[in-house]
């Protein structure tokens, strides 16, 4: 089954078309077997009415006054879902039997202008974080219970997006982003596209099956509104061009209604892939891989960096990563690197730019990481990656504290947040004292 929730991407001069309250929703069933059937289709809101209904194995449902699909802290009423439910009647030789399925739907709009990300036609900001599925006793895997620590987590810290980095979670995870109106960077396990040979047609074909199957198991959840085909490739390198702009441009025709990207470490002069990107994302490190101890340097680099890129392609920018690595409990002042203080003067000098270009041309933030993950072994990593804002058993660093001060601030700024959310959030936080 495959209703397409009434998104839209990509013109500039585009204008919300939901803006008179009509929603739309194309929905498409396949079915195997039998050819005597017949399909009835219905849309119920979420007191179990019945919005517009329809017949056949394909069609477009018509929501008057549609309850539109607004992420957390965007609306007083976020991530609504209807119920899209497909009823097949089959003739058998012991007569007519009947069966359902129902699948949630959202309804709302995507688009990208040349500084702005826009969900339903209202300007989007992602603050948010690049997750890992990893904690210590199960180690890497889907687990319920962390799984629902994780958003609590999010909540507590007004984040509103993430990205998959790096690989398509558990539909679990995207189920859970529909209802809590968390946004989704989706992201390919397209890591690693380091060397010449990454870039064959053997390569390329297997990536371009790769998008269709996240495309095909994703493409329903209101939650995911950009797709990323790759993390950190070598997209400097001559094959990177033809391979990224065959590739988008496949995912494209997978799904139109969403923009799509990758997520890049390359110099802006000698990136081959951006031209063909709807967003820029963006990864840097400074002061932390280079520049050591010299925090003083970030708010030049980065600034020179944003400026840089949007000269040069005239597109919103996301900081897709940043951050420091710190270990609980390590305190230093002045700040020296994996002390927490560090951690957090690092994150600062972050957000002097970010809050200078975000009034331009840079529509969102994600901290590398929401939490500590383990790693192999070598000498740059101290049991795991320590680049979490939360530890590894999700206790809360002095990063998370600055996090969520500027996240909820953020989230204020916003026309359509009430402060009613923000107490009830302050009520239930696992962190008041």
């Amino acid at each position: 089954m495959d209703p397409g929730p009434g998104h839209k991407g990509g013109a500039e001069d585009w204008q919300c078309p939901l803006l008179c309250h009509c929603g739309l929703v194309d929905y498409q069933v396949f079915v195997q077997g039998s050819e005597y059937f017949q399909l009835e289709v219905c849309l119920l809101d979420q007191e179990g009415k019945v919005v517009a209904q329809g017949t056949g194995g394909r069609g477009q449902l018509q929501v008057p006054n549609a309850h539109l699909w607004w992420p957390y802290l965007m609306h007083e009423h976020p991530a609504y879902l209807y119920s899209l439910e497909v009823r097949l009647t089959a003739q058998t030789a012991a007569g007519a039997v009947s069966d359902f399925y129902t699948l949630p739907v959202g309804i709302r709009t995507v688009a990208v202008t040349e500084h702005q990300f826009l969900i339903n036609g209202k300007p989007f900001y992602f603050h948010g974080v690049n997750k890992h599925e990893d904690a210590d006793i199960r180690g890497r895997g889907f687990d319920w219970p962390l799984l629902v620590k994780d958003f609590n987590l999010l909540r507590w810290l007004g984040a509103n997006a993430f990205r998959t980095s790096h690989y398509p979670y558990a539909e679990e995870v995207m189920q859970l982003c529909d209802r809590y109106g968390i946004v989704v960077i989706d992201e390919s396990p397209g890591v690693g596209i380091v060397l010449v040979q990454s870039y064959s047609n053997e390569s390329l074909q297997h990536h371009l099956e790769v998008m269709e199957e996240l495309v095909r198991r994703d493409k329903n959840h209101p939650a995911v509104v950009m797709w990323s085909v790759a993390n950190e490739p070598t997209s400097f390198l001559k094959p990177a061009g033809y391979y990224f702009k065959t590739l988008i441009a496949h995912t494209k025709a997978l799904d139109p209604s969403r923009p799509v990207t990758f997520v890049t470490n390359s110099n802006y002069e000698a990136d081959l892939g951006a031209p063909y990107v709807d967003v820029i994302c963006v990864n840097s490190y400074y002061s932390w891989y280079h520049d050591y101890g010299h925090l003083e340097v970030i708010p030049l680099h980065l600034a020179t960096e944003f400026e840089n890129w949007y000269r040069t392609y005239q597109k919103p920018i996301i900081q897709s990563e940043y951050g420091a690595g710190s270990v609980a409990g390590f305190h230093q002042d002045p700040p020296l690197m994996f002390s927490e203080e560090y951690q957090k003067g690092l994150l600062e000098q972050y957000h002097l730019v970010l809050d200078q270009k975000r009034k331009d041309y840079v529509v969102g933030e994600l901290i590398w990481n929401f939490a500590d993950f383990m790693t192999d072994q070598s000498p740059r990593r101290v049991m795991g990656n320590k680049k979490g804002i939360f530890t590894r058993q999700r206790q809360p660093k002095a990063a998370a504290f600055l996090l969520r001060e500027r996240y909820w601030k953020l989230a204020n700024e916003t026309t359509y947040h009430l402060s009613a959310v923000k107490s009830q959030c302050l009520e239930n936080s696992p962190f008041s004292f």
